[in-house]
């Protein structure tokens, strides 16, 4: 037997269960080929399961971009829970001798606010911050205004000043109006006319009022100072109307004769001081600021006076202005 099958392989021929063995792979291949033609697969069992394999293993997870790194917080990180505290507004008190009573009468005792005085200063302070900011508002427009007219101001024709929350535009007779006449000068006019122009663009009513000195005056056309100070206050009114530019409603025309005089009457100069037409333009506290003032008022009466007292002489508020 050895020796056949020494000689089969001196022949080239390989063991006979090779045979065999080659047949039986090949059988086993047909019959997994065949198992697999009639399985079928579920797509949606197949991805339910690679997703449960996903979770448990931590493959391929999500995460959104706005979503907050797992294990921090910020709120825990910047901030800190406080104790809370009630605020003591009121005092209960529950009160009875009668012990068979089944509720007890409940009696409030308004303790008030222990920081009153606090809060009235803290209110003063906001409504005094804020006119100081309207009071520079107003400086600002009185520097544009002088800006435009520096010409005429250093020819002494006209003075603009500022007091609180309002601006004062001084007209001198010299150069405007002839001795005891209401006619504007010609030269004149395009002055007026750069004034309407500014007071355009700056919010406020406008005042125009006429005064004289206190030399009597009695003409065919003027009676009196009185008439002479209403009659120049008039003419520049007419003259701030012209090209409509400005709206009428804003105005209001005065003549004050000799009553309101800005130096002593004693001499030349301080009557040529005093002989002048004011182009006022009153610009207001604003309704926010008159209604802190009327809370002011009704709660803290005290801060309130402090206030009114402090506008008036810091900032040269009237009592028309403030009330």
């Amino acid at each position: 037997m050895d020796d056949e099958l020494e000689e089969s392989n001196d022949k080239g021929g390989g063991a006979g269960w090779v045979m065999t063995f080659a047949d039986l792979m090949s059988l086993l291949m047909c019959f997994f080929v065949l198992l697999l033609s009639f399985s079928e697969m579920d797509v949606l069992k197949f991805k339910r399961l690679a997703g449960s394999m996903s979770q448990a293993f931590g493959v391929q997870q999500k995460f959104r971009a706005d979503d907050p790194p797992k294990g921090t917080s910020i709120i825990a990180q910047e901030f800190s829970p406080g104790t809370p505290r009630p605020t003591p507004l009121n005092e209960i008190w529950q009160k009875t001798t009668d012990d068979n009573r089944n509720s007890l009468d409940v009696a409030c005792q308004d303790m008030g606010s222990s920081n009153t005085g606090e809060s009235g200063d803290a209110q003063q302070m906001v409504v005094v911050d804020k006119i100081q900011d309207l009071v520079g508002e107003t400086e600002a427009d009185a520097i544009e205004l002088a800006t435009a007219l520096s010409k005429e101001i250093a020819a002494g024709v006209l003075e603009i000043e500022t007091a609180g929350r309002r601006i004062i535009l001084r007209i001198k007779e010299h150069g405007s109006f002839g001795s005891g006449s209401a006619e504007l000068s010609p030269d004149f006019r395009p002055v007026l006319k750069i004034i309407r122009q500014q007071l355009r663009d700056i919010d406020g009513s406008i005042i125009v009022e006429g005064h004289t000195d206190n030399d009597p005056i009695a003409t065919a056309r003027f009676r009196s100072n009185w008439a002479l100070s209403s009659g120049r206050a008039v003419s520049v009114a007419h003259a701030l109307f012209e090209d409509a530019e400005l709206e009428q409603a804003r105005f209001s025309i005065a003549g004050y004769a000799d009553t309101k005089p800005l130096v002593s009457n004693t001499n030349a100069a301080g009557k040529a001081r005093n002989r002048r037409v004011e182009v006022i333009v009153m610009q207001g506290l604003g309704e926010e600021v008159k209604r802190e003032l009327e809370i002011l008022k009704d709660e803290f009466p005290a801060a309130y006076e402090n206030v009114r007292r402090e506008l008036m002489q810091r900032f040269e508020l009237t009592p028309e202005e403030i009330f």
